[in-house]
């Protein structure tokens, strides 16, 4: 059976890239960071899908941590054959009155979380001579976003790591791509002012948010055989927002 690792899969579109793995018949690692009950919940609906599933609890920025997490998996399933790199957290606010620890905690999970895993995963993959390894970005990487310095600047990031990888990895059979979603109906997007949600939409030629199970399906897509000659891409669920 493959192996996936999703991390940041406590909920939200982590949540959602694990059960829509699941249900296509991989065996989904869930990570997540401190929030032990909602991962469990998130086991629980993997497996309401009829999938397989077990948590991991590890710090994407700790390179110990990355390690000794993806040496558990190996000792266990014997290979990964999926890295979904979705942890990710915001800190907002404006440029000027930035704090540095902001700046360095949200790089921390977004970016150098990204990078630790993918190196961890790299070498397995190389052996295996095959390999997914799928990035979740967001569509400020390329339009930008007033308020959000470091989450902007950490998906750019993001899209080049992704570039960088997937020329160093594929003649090992190994495909790196990315997947930038627009505005998605989370609890987060949910919590926002009525106001700031019809703006949002407003920016959105489709005129609605994405499900977190479109960003998922898009995921699974990318994880899939058909997907064997994509590799190096930003692709872009986003409603025409950015096009």
């Amino acid at each position: 059976m493959s192996i996936a690792l999703v991390t940041g899969a406590s909920r939200g579109i982590g949540r959602a890239i694990a059960c829509a793995l699941a249900q296509s018949g991989h065996h989904v690692i869930i990570n997540y960071a401190g929030n032990e009950a909602a991962a469990q919940e998130t086991l629980a609906a993997v497996e309401a899908t009829g999938g397989t599933g077990q948590t991991l609890r590890f710090d994407v920025g700790d390179e110990e941590a990355v390690t000794a997490a993806i040496k558990s998996i190996l000792a266990e399933h014997g290979r990964i054959d999926v890295l979904v790199n979705n942890a990710g957290i915001s800190i907002d606010g404006l440029l000027m009155r930035f704090k540095l620890d902001d700046w360095e905690k949200v790089l921390a999970t977004n970016l150098r979380g990204a990078f630790l895993t993918t190196k961890a995963v790299a070498r397995p993959m190389l052996k295996a001579r095959q390999g997914r390894i799928i990035n979740i970005g967001s569509v400020v990487a390329a339009a930008g976003s007033a308020g959000q310095p470091a989450y902007c600047a950490a998906k750019a990031g993001l899209e080049g790591l992704t570039r960088s990888s997937a020329k160093e990895l594929a003649s090992r059979g190994i495909t790196v791509n990315c997947v930038a979603p627009g505005f998605v109906d989370t609890d987060m997007t949910r919590a926002l002012p009525e106001a700031r949600r019809e703006a949002i939409l407003g920016e959105v030629p489709m005129g609605r948010m994405a499900s977190p199970d479109e960003i998922a399906q898009t995921v699974v897509f990318l994880a899939s055989a058909g997907a064997g000659y994509i590799t190096g891409q930003v692709l872009g669920v986003n409603g025409g927002m950015h096009v």
